[in-house]
Protein backbone atom coordinates (compact mmCIF):
# COMPACT_ATOMS: atom_id res chain seq x y z
CA UNK A 1 0.00 0.00 0.00
CA UNK A 2 2.74 2.45 1.04
CA UNK A 3 4.90 1.45 -1.92
CA UNK A 4 2.00 2.03 -4.33
CA UNK A 5 1.47 5.52 -2.90
CA UNK A 6 5.16 6.40 -3.22
CA UNK A 7 5.29 5.14 -6.82
CA UNK A 8 2.27 7.23 -7.87
CA UNK A 9 3.31 10.85 -8.60
CA UNK A 10 -0.16 12.25 -7.81
CA UNK A 11 -0.34 10.41 -4.48
CA UNK A 12 3.22 11.52 -3.65
CA UNK A 13 2.28 15.15 -4.27
CA UNK A 14 -0.82 14.83 -2.08
CA UNK A 15 1.27 13.17 0.65
CA UNK A 16 3.85 15.96 0.42
CA UNK A 17 1.10 18.55 0.76
CA UNK A 18 -0.41 16.72 3.74
CA UNK A 19 2.99 16.76 5.47
CA UNK A 20 3.51 20.45 4.66
CA UNK A 21 0.00 21.44 5.73
CA UNK A 22 0.34 19.38 8.89
CA UNK A 23 3.54 21.25 9.66
CA UNK A 24 1.74 24.58 9.18
CA UNK A 25 -1.22 23.47 11.28
CA UNK A 26 1.02 22.13 14.04
CA UNK A 27 2.73 25.51 14.18
CA UNK A 28 -0.51 27.46 13.89
CA UNK A 29 -2.39 25.48 16.53
CA UNK A 30 0.13 23.55 18.62
CA UNK A 31 2.96 26.10 19.01
CA UNK A 32 0.51 28.63 20.51
CA UNK A 33 -0.20 25.93 23.11
CA UNK A 34 3.26 26.79 24.43
CA UNK A 35 2.00 30.30 25.19
CA UNK A 36 -1.53 29.10 25.97
CA UNK A 37 -0.79 27.94 29.57
CA UNK A 38 1.11 31.18 30.14
CA UNK A 39 -1.66 33.45 28.82
CA UNK A 40 -4.50 31.66 30.63
CA UNK A 41 -2.64 32.01 33.91
CA UNK A 42 -1.34 35.58 33.39
CA UNK A 43 -4.52 37.10 31.91
CA UNK A 44 -7.08 35.13 33.94
CA UNK A 45 -10.52 34.03 32.68
CA UNK A 46 -11.88 37.59 32.30
CA UNK A 47 -9.11 39.16 30.17
CA UNK A 48 -8.56 35.91 28.28
CA UNK A 49 -12.29 35.89 27.52
CA UNK A 50 -12.14 39.52 26.39
CA UNK A 51 -9.46 38.74 23.82
CA UNK A 52 -11.36 35.62 22.69
CA UNK A 53 -14.55 37.68 22.23
CA UNK A 54 -12.68 40.27 20.12
CA UNK A 55 -11.26 37.54 17.86
CA UNK A 56 -14.75 36.05 17.44
CA UNK A 57 -16.12 39.48 16.51
CA UNK A 58 -13.36 40.26 13.99
CA UNK A 59 -13.68 36.80 12.44
CA UNK A 60 -17.00 37.90 10.90
CA UNK A 61 -15.16 40.60 8.93
CA UNK A 62 -12.47 38.13 7.95
CA UNK A 63 -15.15 35.82 6.57
CA UNK A 64 -16.63 38.68 4.55
CA UNK A 65 -13.19 39.45 3.13
CA UNK A 66 -12.41 35.80 2.31
CA UNK A 67 -15.74 35.49 0.47
CA UNK A 68 -15.32 31.75 -0.13
CA UNK A 69 -12.18 32.25 -2.25
CA UNK A 70 -10.31 29.67 -0.17
CA UNK A 71 -12.35 27.08 -2.05
CA UNK A 72 -13.45 28.69 -5.33
CA UNK A 73 -10.04 30.26 -6.13
CA UNK A 74 -8.21 27.10 -5.04
CA UNK A 75 -10.23 25.12 -7.57
CA UNK A 76 -9.59 27.66 -10.36
CA UNK A 77 -5.84 27.75 -9.70
CA UNK A 78 -5.68 23.94 -9.52
CA UNK A 79 -7.43 23.45 -12.85
CA UNK A 80 -5.43 26.17 -14.68
CA UNK A 81 -2.03 25.82 -13.00
CA UNK A 82 -0.35 24.78 -16.26
CA UNK A 83 -1.31 28.14 -17.83
CA UNK A 84 0.85 30.93 -16.25
CA UNK A 85 -1.11 33.72 -17.90
CA UNK A 86 -4.44 32.38 -16.62
CA UNK A 87 -3.00 31.85 -13.13
CA UNK A 88 -1.78 35.48 -13.06
CA UNK A 89 -5.23 36.71 -14.08
CA UNK A 90 -6.98 34.62 -11.41
CA UNK A 91 -4.49 35.65 -8.73
CA UNK A 92 -4.74 39.36 -9.55
CA UNK A 93 -8.54 39.43 -9.71
CA UNK A 94 -8.92 37.55 -6.41
CA UNK A 95 -6.41 39.78 -4.57
CA UNK A 96 -8.02 42.99 -5.83
CA UNK A 97 -11.52 41.72 -5.00
CA UNK A 98 -10.43 40.74 -1.49
CA UNK A 99 -8.78 44.17 -0.98
CA UNK A 100 -12.01 45.95 -1.92
CA UNK A 101 -13.96 43.73 0.47
CA UNK A 102 -11.45 44.38 3.26
CA UNK A 103 -11.82 48.16 2.91
CA UNK A 104 -15.60 47.82 3.10
CA UNK A 105 -15.46 45.56 6.16
CA UNK A 106 -13.03 47.89 7.97
CA UNK A 107 -15.44 50.80 7.62
CA UNK A 108 -18.27 48.53 8.76
CA UNK A 109 -16.28 47.32 11.79
CA UNK A 110 -15.36 50.83 12.95
CA UNK A 111 -18.98 51.96 12.52
CA UNK A 112 -20.29 49.10 14.67
CA UNK A 113 -17.67 49.61 17.39
CA UNK A 114 -18.28 53.36 17.65
CA UNK A 115 -22.07 52.89 17.67
CA UNK A 116 -22.23 50.79 20.87
CA UNK A 117 -20.81 51.74 24.26
CA UNK A 118 -19.84 48.18 25.12
CA UNK A 119 -17.68 47.94 22.00
CA UNK A 120 -16.47 51.56 22.03
CA UNK A 121 -14.64 51.13 25.34
CA UNK A 122 -12.46 48.46 23.72
CA UNK A 123 -11.78 50.25 20.41
CA UNK A 124 -8.02 49.60 20.53
CA UNK A 125 -8.61 45.89 21.19
CA UNK A 126 -10.73 45.58 18.04
CA UNK A 127 -8.36 47.68 15.90
CA UNK A 128 -5.38 45.54 16.91
CA UNK A 129 -7.34 42.35 16.31
CA UNK A 130 -8.44 43.58 12.87
CA UNK A 131 -4.82 43.16 11.77
CA UNK A 132 -5.68 39.46 11.41
CA UNK A 133 -7.90 40.36 8.45
CA UNK A 134 -5.06 42.19 6.68
CA UNK A 135 -2.64 39.35 7.40
CA UNK A 136 -5.12 36.80 6.10
CA UNK A 137 -5.58 38.84 2.91
CA UNK A 138 -1.84 39.02 2.27
CA UNK A 139 -1.26 35.31 2.89
CA UNK A 140 -2.81 33.54 -0.14
CA UNK A 141 -3.34 30.03 1.24
CA UNK A 142 -5.78 29.40 -1.60
CA UNK A 143 -3.01 29.97 -4.17
CA UNK A 144 -0.54 27.58 -2.56
CA UNK A 145 -3.24 24.97 -2.16
CA UNK A 146 -4.20 25.39 -5.81
CA UNK A 147 -0.65 24.83 -7.07
CA UNK A 148 -0.20 22.14 -4.39
CA UNK A 149 3.01 23.72 -3.05
CA UNK A 150 2.70 24.41 0.67
CA UNK A 151 6.28 23.58 1.68
CA UNK A 152 7.50 27.17 1.29
CA UNK A 153 5.02 28.50 3.81
CA UNK A 154 5.68 25.83 6.44
CA UNK A 155 9.11 27.28 7.29
CA UNK A 156 7.78 30.84 7.23
CA UNK A 157 4.95 29.96 9.61
CA UNK A 158 7.36 28.23 11.99
CA UNK A 159 9.73 31.23 12.11
CA UNK A 160 6.81 33.65 12.57
CA UNK A 161 5.27 31.58 15.35
CA UNK A 162 8.59 31.26 17.17
CA UNK A 163 8.96 35.06 17.14
CA UNK A 164 5.35 35.44 18.32
CA UNK A 165 5.96 32.98 21.15
CA UNK A 166 9.10 34.81 22.30
CA UNK A 167 7.37 38.22 22.21
CA UNK A 168 4.41 36.95 24.26
CA UNK A 169 6.72 35.78 27.05
CA UNK A 170 8.76 39.00 26.93
CA UNK A 171 5.97 41.59 26.66
CA UNK A 172 2.84 40.15 28.31
CA UNK A 173 3.52 40.17 32.05
CA UNK A 174 0.18 41.04 33.68
CA UNK A 175 -3.59 41.18 32.93
CA UNK A 176 -3.12 44.86 31.97
CA UNK A 177 -1.02 43.75 28.97
CA UNK A 178 -3.90 41.92 27.26
CA UNK A 179 -3.92 44.42 24.36
CA UNK A 180 -0.47 43.25 23.31
CA UNK A 181 -1.77 39.75 22.55
CA UNK A 182 -3.83 40.68 19.43
CA UNK A 183 -1.20 43.27 18.43
CA UNK A 184 1.62 40.70 18.39
CA UNK A 185 -0.59 38.10 16.67
CA UNK A 186 -1.64 40.54 13.93
CA UNK A 187 1.94 41.71 13.34
CA UNK A 188 3.02 38.09 12.83
CA UNK A 189 0.23 37.39 10.33
CA UNK A 190 1.01 40.56 8.36
CA UNK A 191 4.75 39.77 8.22
CA UNK A 192 4.05 36.24 6.93
CA UNK A 193 1.62 37.65 4.37
CA UNK A 194 4.10 40.18 3.00
CA UNK A 195 6.83 37.58 2.58
CA UNK A 196 4.43 35.09 0.99
CA UNK A 197 3.66 37.70 -1.68
CA UNK A 198 7.35 37.73 -2.55
CA UNK A 199 7.32 33.94 -2.87
CA UNK A 200 4.33 34.04 -5.23
CA UNK A 201 6.08 36.51 -7.51
CA UNK A 202 9.60 35.04 -7.29
CA UNK A 203 8.99 31.29 -7.26
CA UNK A 204 5.85 31.05 -9.40
CA UNK A 205 6.45 34.07 -11.66
CA UNK A 206 2.95 35.37 -11.14
CA UNK A 207 2.55 38.80 -12.71
CA UNK A 208 0.05 41.29 -11.34
CA UNK A 209 -2.51 42.33 -13.95
CA UNK A 210 -5.05 44.99 -13.04
CA UNK A 211 -8.40 43.21 -13.41
CA UNK A 212 -11.44 44.74 -15.03
CA UNK A 213 -14.90 45.03 -13.51
CA UNK A 214 -15.99 41.87 -15.32
CA UNK A 215 -13.10 39.90 -13.76
CA UNK A 216 -14.02 41.10 -10.26
CA UNK A 217 -17.71 40.38 -10.79
CA UNK A 218 -16.81 36.97 -12.16
CA UNK A 219 -14.88 36.12 -8.99
CA UNK A 220 -17.76 37.31 -6.84
CA UNK A 221 -20.21 35.15 -8.79
CA UNK A 222 -17.90 32.11 -8.66
CA UNK A 223 -17.47 32.34 -4.91
CA UNK A 224 -21.04 33.36 -4.01
CA UNK A 225 -22.45 29.98 -2.98
CA UNK A 226 -19.30 29.05 -1.10
CA UNK A 227 -19.30 32.48 0.59
CA UNK A 228 -22.88 32.02 1.79
CA UNK A 229 -22.10 28.51 3.02
CA UNK A 230 -18.94 29.70 4.80
CA UNK A 231 -20.88 32.55 6.39
CA UNK A 232 -23.56 30.12 7.47
CA UNK A 233 -20.92 27.80 8.91
CA UNK A 234 -19.70 30.70 11.04
CA UNK A 235 -23.15 30.82 12.65
CA UNK A 236 -22.36 27.53 14.39
CA UNK A 237 -18.60 28.08 14.90
CA UNK A 238 -17.56 31.70 15.53
CA UNK A 239 -20.99 32.72 16.81
CA UNK A 240 -20.66 30.52 19.89
CA UNK A 241 -18.15 32.78 21.62
CA UNK A 242 -19.81 35.92 20.31
CA UNK A 243 -23.35 35.04 21.42
CA UNK A 244 -22.04 33.61 24.70
CA UNK A 245 -20.23 36.89 25.35
CA UNK A 246 -23.35 38.94 24.63
CA UNK A 247 -25.57 36.79 26.88
CA UNK A 248 -23.12 36.09 29.73
CA UNK A 249 -19.77 37.69 30.53
CA UNK A 250 -16.02 37.65 29.73
CA UNK A 251 -15.16 34.99 32.34
CA UNK A 252 -17.70 32.50 30.93
CA UNK A 253 -16.32 33.17 27.45
CA UNK A 254 -12.86 32.54 28.88
CA UNK A 255 -13.81 29.06 30.14
CA UNK A 256 -15.48 28.22 26.84
CA UNK A 257 -12.58 29.63 24.79
CA UNK A 258 -10.09 27.40 26.61
CA UNK A 259 -12.08 24.26 25.70
CA UNK A 260 -12.65 25.45 22.13
CA UNK A 261 -9.00 26.46 21.59
CA UNK A 262 -7.81 23.02 22.71
CA UNK A 263 -10.36 21.40 20.38
CA UNK A 264 -9.25 23.57 17.45
CA UNK A 265 -5.59 22.78 18.12
CA UNK A 266 -6.35 19.08 17.93
CA UNK A 267 -8.61 19.55 14.94
CA UNK A 268 -5.72 21.34 13.26
CA UNK A 269 -3.86 18.04 13.13
CA UNK A 270 -6.67 16.45 11.11
CA UNK A 271 -7.77 19.28 8.80
CA UNK A 272 -4.55 19.32 6.68
CA UNK A 273 -5.62 15.95 5.27
CA UNK A 274 -8.85 17.46 3.92
CA UNK A 275 -7.10 20.62 2.71
CA UNK A 276 -4.45 18.69 0.81
CA UNK A 277 -6.98 16.28 -0.70
CA UNK A 278 -9.30 19.00 -2.09
CA UNK A 279 -7.24 20.18 -5.12
CA UNK A 280 -6.25 16.58 -5.90
CA UNK A 281 -9.84 15.40 -5.66
CA UNK A 282 -11.08 18.33 -7.79
CA UNK A 283 -8.63 17.30 -10.52
CA UNK A 284 -9.58 13.59 -10.27
CA UNK A 285 -13.27 14.46 -10.57
CA UNK A 286 -12.69 16.65 -13.63
CA UNK A 287 -10.95 13.69 -15.33
CA UNK A 288 -12.87 10.62 -14.11
CA UNK A 289 -16.16 10.94 -12.22
CA UNK A 290 -16.40 7.18 -11.56
CA UNK A 291 -12.93 7.05 -10.06
CA UNK A 292 -13.81 10.06 -7.90
CA UNK A 293 -16.78 8.15 -6.42
CA UNK A 294 -14.49 5.33 -5.33
CA UNK A 295 -11.94 7.75 -3.86
CA UNK A 296 -14.70 9.53 -1.92
CA UNK A 297 -15.83 6.32 -0.22
CA UNK A 298 -12.27 5.48 0.80
CA UNK A 299 -11.70 8.97 2.22
CA UNK A 300 -14.95 8.84 4.19
CA UNK A 301 -14.03 5.55 5.88
CA UNK A 302 -10.47 6.61 6.74
CA UNK A 303 -11.41 10.09 7.98
CA UNK A 304 -14.37 8.79 10.00
CA UNK A 305 -12.31 6.16 11.82
CA UNK A 306 -9.37 8.49 12.44
CA UNK A 307 -11.38 11.41 13.83
CA UNK A 308 -13.66 9.26 16.02
CA UNK A 309 -10.68 7.61 17.74
CA UNK A 310 -9.03 11.00 18.31
CA UNK A 311 -12.26 12.47 19.76
CA UNK A 312 -12.83 9.56 22.14
CA UNK A 313 -9.27 9.56 23.48
CA UNK A 314 -9.27 13.33 24.10
CA UNK A 315 -12.64 13.17 25.89
CA UNK A 316 -11.22 10.62 28.32
CA UNK A 317 -8.07 12.70 28.90
CA UNK A 318 -9.90 16.06 29.18
CA UNK A 319 -9.32 16.64 32.96
CA UNK A 320 -5.60 16.04 32.55
CA UNK A 321 -5.32 18.17 29.39
CA UNK A 322 -7.15 21.19 30.85
CA UNK A 323 -5.20 20.94 34.11
CA UNK A 324 -1.87 21.00 32.30
CA UNK A 325 -2.67 23.58 29.62
CA UNK A 326 -4.89 26.06 31.45
CA UNK A 327 -4.45 25.43 35.17
CA UNK A 328 -6.79 24.86 38.14
CA UNK A 329 -8.67 28.16 37.62
CA UNK A 330 -10.24 26.64 34.47
CA UNK A 331 -11.86 23.53 35.96
CA UNK A 332 -15.15 24.68 34.37
CA UNK A 333 -13.57 24.05 30.96
CA UNK A 334 -13.23 20.27 31.46
CA UNK A 335 -16.84 19.26 30.76
CA UNK A 336 -16.95 21.71 27.87
CA UNK A 337 -13.93 20.05 26.26
CA UNK A 338 -15.50 16.60 26.71
CA UNK A 339 -18.46 17.79 24.65
CA UNK A 340 -16.69 19.96 22.07
CA UNK A 341 -14.02 17.41 21.20
CA UNK A 342 -16.54 15.38 19.19
CA UNK A 343 -16.58 18.26 16.71
CA UNK A 344 -13.32 16.78 15.43
CA UNK A 345 -15.18 13.65 14.34
CA UNK A 346 -18.22 15.49 12.98
CA UNK A 347 -16.25 18.12 11.05
CA UNK A 348 -13.82 15.53 9.64
CA UNK A 349 -16.70 13.48 8.21
CA UNK A 350 -18.68 16.55 7.12
CA UNK A 351 -15.73 17.93 5.16
CA UNK A 352 -15.53 14.74 3.11
CA UNK A 353 -19.30 14.63 2.57
CA UNK A 354 -19.73 18.35 1.91
CA UNK A 355 -16.60 19.78 0.28
CA UNK A 356 -15.14 16.68 -1.39
CA UNK A 357 -18.60 15.21 -2.06
CA UNK A 358 -21.30 17.77 -2.77
CA UNK A 359 -19.08 20.68 -3.92
CA UNK A 360 -16.67 18.63 -6.07
CA UNK A 361 -19.55 16.76 -7.73
CA UNK A 362 -21.24 20.01 -8.70
CA UNK A 363 -23.86 20.35 -5.98
CA UNK A 364 -22.68 23.66 -4.53
CA UNK A 365 -26.22 24.99 -4.23
CA UNK A 366 -27.37 21.99 -2.19
CA UNK A 367 -24.33 22.37 0.07
CA UNK A 368 -25.13 26.07 0.52
CA UNK A 369 -28.73 25.35 1.49
CA UNK A 370 -27.68 22.67 3.96
CA UNK A 371 -25.32 24.95 5.86
CA UNK A 372 -27.78 27.86 5.69
CA UNK A 373 -30.44 25.65 7.25
CA UNK A 374 -27.94 24.41 9.83
CA UNK A 375 -26.85 27.97 10.64
CA UNK A 376 -30.41 29.09 11.33
CA UNK A 377 -31.08 25.91 13.33
CA UNK A 378 -27.92 26.45 15.35
CA UNK A 379 -28.73 30.04 16.27
CA UNK A 380 -32.04 28.91 17.73
CA UNK A 381 -30.40 26.02 19.57
CA UNK A 382 -27.53 28.22 20.76
CA UNK A 383 -29.63 31.00 22.27
CA UNK A 384 -32.12 28.57 23.84
CA UNK A 385 -29.51 26.20 25.30
CA UNK A 386 -27.30 29.05 26.58
CA UNK A 387 -30.27 30.43 28.51
CA UNK A 388 -31.00 26.94 29.92
CA UNK A 389 -27.49 25.54 30.44
CA UNK A 390 -24.98 28.36 30.02
CA UNK A 391 -21.69 27.53 28.28
CA UNK A 392 -22.47 23.78 28.21
CA UNK A 393 -25.53 24.63 26.09
CA UNK A 394 -23.27 26.37 23.54
CA UNK A 395 -21.04 23.28 23.31
CA UNK A 396 -23.99 20.91 22.89
CA UNK A 397 -25.57 23.16 20.25
CA UNK A 398 -22.54 23.16 17.97
CA UNK A 399 -22.05 19.36 18.16
CA UNK A 400 -25.74 18.71 17.45
CA UNK A 401 -25.63 21.06 14.47
CA UNK A 402 -22.61 19.30 12.94
CA UNK A 403 -24.35 15.92 13.34
CA UNK A 404 -27.46 17.20 11.58
CA UNK A 405 -25.33 18.51 8.70
CA UNK A 406 -23.58 15.18 8.29
CA UNK A 407 -26.81 13.20 8.24
CA UNK A 408 -28.38 15.45 5.58
CA UNK A 409 -25.25 15.42 3.39
CA UNK A 410 -25.02 11.63 3.57
CA UNK A 411 -28.69 11.19 2.61
CA UNK A 412 -28.31 13.50 -0.41
CA UNK A 413 -25.13 11.80 -1.64
CA UNK A 414 -26.81 8.40 -1.33
CA UNK A 415 -29.87 9.57 -3.28
CA UNK A 416 -27.59 11.02 -5.99
CA UNK A 417 -25.87 7.64 -6.34
CA UNK A 418 -22.49 9.07 -5.34
CA UNK A 419 -22.11 6.96 -2.18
Amino acid sequence: MIRRILENSEYRRVLDNIVSLTGIQMVQYLLPLVTFPYLTRILGPEKFGKVAFAVAFITYFQLLTDYGFNLSATREISINREDPRKVSCIYSSVMVTKTILMCITFVLMVTVVLSFGRFRSDLLLYLFTYGLVLGNLLFPVWFFQGVERMRYISILRIVSSLIYTALIFIIVRSPADYLYVPLITSAGYIAVGIYSQRIVKREFEVEFRLPGINDIMGQLREGWHLFISTLAISLYTTSNRFILGLLTGPAVVGYYAVAEDITRALQGLVSPVSQAIYPYFAKVHSEDRERARGELKKMLLVMGALTFIVSLVIALLAPLIVGILAGPRYADSVHLLQILVFIIFAVGVNNILGIQGLVSFGYKEKFTWIVLLAGVLHLGLLVGLVFLMGSAGAAIAVVLTEIVIGVIEYIILRRMGIL
